[in-house]
């Protein structure tokens, strides 16, 4: 049975192009819709939810809310959501949260007119005071996926703190003194925890922070435009910058190369989230890279979970990221042995991660 991930692959776009196709909840352009359309046919492929609230007799759905369904970052993870549904006999219902916690408690609320099973979702900064009162009157089961919270909930996300300060110390390890932060959205914990990397970082290398060096770029292309513009625009700009997300880190590199400065030559820049398209970009992004995959999977394996065993105690789950080592950062590869090691650093993450989980559920949620 063909899924969606599987159309999405023949049409060579992504899972979420292919849901606004078949919804037409959003304008593709014609080509694209073309090659969908062709793919959903060539392989057979059917919706299997025809309209609300009615799901097929012998499958179900399952509710995802993200913010931003076109990010390559949840583009990756929404297929990592889809195709394990899929072994399981389930659908999957899309709605985009835009991050604002009233958008997101609307979009839960329609997918629960969906007569969804279970949800998944990456929670907005507020989403305790609106979406989550919700989800405890209908009794419905979730779990979190990319970012973390302090509640007894199940949920999985990536070793934040650990990559950033992984890709910090690299930095001071070639001896830039003075890094800017471009953080996220406040009060989601992959901001939280990409900073404290960051402080961490200069903590370990007996480095003090400047404050003034980290400003917000509010998790988008614009905030991070804006962002670099007001560390430009100091008396004393830095020598180097670590951008919190792939959104930023566009807006980043916009912003640079319109006040004429050069990455690595004057700038040297590393980032949270790598691109698909990392590779291609000149200079090459030196970045941590998130398994986007491998998170939307495990959430619905917790889900499943869930839904088998309702009593089963909630579990944290934490994925280390891969430091993916290019060019932005100004130095030759060769060299990564002695400034930093961002490659065996990302390694002990990794083991400490595995020794976590099999430790159990109470160590993977230390771990970071």
């Amino acid at each position: 049975m063909a899924t969606m991930s599987d159309v999405a692959d023949a049409a060579g776009c992504s899972t979420t192009t292919v849901s606004h196709v078949l919804n037409g909840t959003r304008t593709v352009g014609a080509d694209t819709r073309r090659r969908v359309e062709r793919a959903v046919a060539e392989l057979g492929y059917h919706r299997r939810i025809t309209r609300p609230g009615h799901a097929p007799r012998n499958l179900t759905a399952v509710g995802l809310t993200l913010s931003g369904l076109s990010n390559p970052y949840f583009s990756d993870l929404v297929q990592g959501v889809e195709r394990e549904l899929a072994r399981a006999g389930r659908v999957l219902v899309l709605a985009d949260s835009h991050d604002d916690p009233e958008t997101e408690r609307r979009a839960v609320a329609s997918l629960l007119k969906h007569r969804i099973e279970a949800l998944v979702m990456a929670p907005t900064a507020g989403w305790t005071r609106r979406t989550w009162p919700l989800l405890r009157e209908r009794r419905i089961p979730f779990v979190l996926v990319d970012r973390i919270v302090d509640a007894d909930v199940d949920q999985v996300g990536v070793e934040n703190e650990p990559g950033a300060c992984v890709l910090v110390e690299h930095l001071l390890s070639l001896g830039h003194r003075r890094i800017g932060m471009i953080t996220g959205l406040p009060g989601l914990s992959t901001t939280v925890e990409r900073e404290i990397g960051y402080r961490r970082a200069h903590q370990r290398r007996r480095v003090e922070v400047d404050a003034s060096l980290v400003v917000c770029g509010e998790s988008s292309l614009d905030g991070g435009r804006h962002a670099v513009n007001r560390l430009l625009d100091r008396v004393d700009p830095p020598t180097a910058l670590f951008s919190g997300n792939n959104a930023m880190t566009v807006g980043v590199l916009t912003g640079l190369e319109a006040r004429g400065v050069s990455v690595p030559g004057d700038m040297a820049l590393v980032a949270f989230d790598d691109f698909e398209f990392s590779p291609l970009v000149r200079p090459r992004l030196t970045a941590a890279a998130q398994p986007c995959h491998a998170m939307g999977a495990r959430a619905v394996q917790l889900l499943l979970r869930r839904l088998t065993d309702p009593d089963l105690a909630a579990q944290t789950v934490r994925i280390p990221a891969s430091i993916e080592h290019r060019d932005s950062c100004g130095c030759e590869r060769s060299s990564v042995a002695r400034a930093g090691r961002p490659g065996a650093a990302a390694a002990a993450a990794t083991s400490a991660a595995a020794s976590a989980s099999a430790a159990g559920p109470a160590a993977a949620s230390a771990v970071g």
